[in-house]
């Protein structure tokens, strides 16, 4: 198997290539189940973040580090975007969204006691990876049609193209192959 090696916060990880399509591979980076990258990375991340009211991310992924992150900053909690609606949602804001990662297209739903909290708030959103930037444009929308301010994007890696955004803080590029 092809591996690529990745140097992000004084750490090394071999992440496999994995082919998504006929002209596109990456490399596949989860932080699910790796303590330590969270842990070395947020810090960085945080240090670098504005003054900010909450964190918001889309499951899964960038759960552990918006928990991470959000812990260094000092939030009581920080608001998950869900994939799907829940039995606890009432009246749920949702957007649409494709992913380099998912075949088809998704939605994104934010559940109304969470658009309430930040109504009017300074918000970061945080992810593990931002590539196409699809994911980040879909919960920029949530947070904004929840009447939210986001004042900074950030994620630990910035694949592809994406390296060259002014608009996202990150810590390494991870190449398209």
């Amino acid at each position: 198997m092809k591996t690529y090696t990745l140097k992000v916060a004084g750490l090394t990880r071999e992440l496999p290539i994995i082919k998504l399509s006929y002209d596109l591979s990456i490399a596949s980076f989860v932080i699910l189940g790796d303590t330590e990258i969270v842990e070395k990375t947020a810090p960085i991340i945080a240090n670098k973040l504005p003054k900010v009211d909450f964190l918001v991310t889309a499951e899964a992924k960038g759960i552990p580090l918006a928990y991470e992150i959000s812990k260094i900053l000092g939030l009581k909690e920080y608001i998950v975007a869900r994939k799907s609606v829940k039995a606890y949602m009432e009246e749920p804001i949702e957007v649409e969204l494709n992913s380099i990662t998912t075949t088809n297209s998704q939605k994104l739903y934010l559940n109304n006691e969470d658009a309430k909290k930040i109504k009017g708030k300074r918000v970061a959103l945080v992810d593990d990876v931002i590539s196409t930037g699809q994911s980040l444009k879909a919960l920029e929308r949530l947070v904004e049609k929840a009447g939210g301010n986001v004042m900074v994007k950030a994620a630990i890696l910035a694949e592809g193209e994406a390296k060259n955004r002014k608009d996202i803080i990150f810590l390494e590029e991870l190449p398209l192959f």
